[in-house]
């Protein structure tokens, strides 16, 4: 079994900024942790141009049918499967298009399993019960960019023709170094040694937030900044999809709730507003050929018809 040098792990450096937090007041503590707190946003700022073509890359699959895959273990994963899990509600997506797998499978979640981690061939078989096709998109999660279950993942991906990224908050390490497309968040140390569910785990959740935000834009799930393509599974939600139509159109409780229910979606009632087109079918159509990207429509129609843009 090979040993880790935890000294060479930059997560795992002692934070000279609070070596006395144990012996300081609450609201002091509170402090120290939002000082450093306050370094994760520029840092991911500064891994920018990283992010960039894992996302172009994530965007492409999408448009061929692929799929986007996160990998992670402990918080790393708990992250990834929040990701996944909260874009079929955002933005209206089949729950495969985006999935999260977390080593110790749904039990892990709620409790920790700290040994499956090490697991080289769990990752393989979770991997394999996906299907997992060369049109898909693998991104490894590891603060230390060394889980062993992160890495095997990876390297099953690659087999398979995948393409792979990884979020790390770490440099230099060997996760970083085996995908195409790395993304290298140095968080520096911790507030509390090797404590990676804080800055580590806020840099990891950033950066999610803006890789499937990001393609769920340019696949034209957001019109200017609303989320058009929100499924209305509950009160709140019902009432901000009549909140959204009423923003752009301008229409009553009573008009948005109508033609809601004529045309079947928010995105049905914002294209016939401004296109005024009323026939139903249409406007169906319409979405259907392009993909429900309002823009997309918008600028296809040109002069044929009045828009209220």
């Amino acid at each position: 079994m090979n040993k880790i040098n935890i000294k060479q792990i930059s997560t795992e450096a002692r934070n000279p900024h609070t070596l006395d937090i144990d012996q300081l007041s609450v609201k002091e503590i509170l402090e120290k942790i939002n000082d450093e707190d306050q370094t994760v946003a520029p840092s991911v700022r500064q891994a920018i141009f990283q992010i960039t073509p894992l996302v172009e890359k994530v965007v492409a699959s999408f448009n061929e049918g692929g799929r986007l895959i996160y990998v992670g273990a402990g918080t790393s994963g708990r992250i990834g499967v929040l990701d996944a899990s909260e874009c079929p509600p955002t933005f209206g997506v089949d729950p495969e298009m985006v999935k999260g797998i977390i080593a110790g499978g749904n039990e892990a979640l709620v409790s920790a399993k700290e040994k499956v981690e090490d697991s080289r061939d769990l990752a393989i078989v979770d991997l394999k019960a996906l299907h997992l096709t060369a049109k898909d998109v693998v991104v490894g999660l590891a603060a230390s960019g060394r889980t062993p279950y992160v890495l095997s993942a990876i390297e099953y991906a690659k087999q398979v023709g995948a393409a792979t990224g990884c979020i790390t908050t770490s440099l230099n390490t060997p996760l970083a170094s085996i995908v195409q497309y790395p993304i290298e968040v140095y968080t520096k140390a911790e507030v509390i040694t090797g404590s990676t569910r804080m800055k580590s785990g806020t840099a990891q959740k950033l950066v999610c937030n803006m890789i499937t935000t990001t393609a769920m834009i340019k696949l034209g799930k957001v019109y200017q900044n609303l989320m058009v393509d929100l499924k209305a599974t509950n009160e709140k939600l019902m009432a901000r999809s009549l909140a959204i139509i009423k923003e752009i159109t301008g229409y009553s409780d009573e008009d948005a709730q109508k033609a809601l229910q004529k045309y079947q979606s928010i995105k049905g009632v914002i294209l016939s507003y401004l296109t005024k087109i009323e026939d139903s079918e249409e406007i169906n159509k319409l979405l259907l050929d392009y993909k429900g990207n309002i823009r997309e429509i918008l600028n296809n129609l040109g002069d044929k018809y009045v828009s209220r843009i």
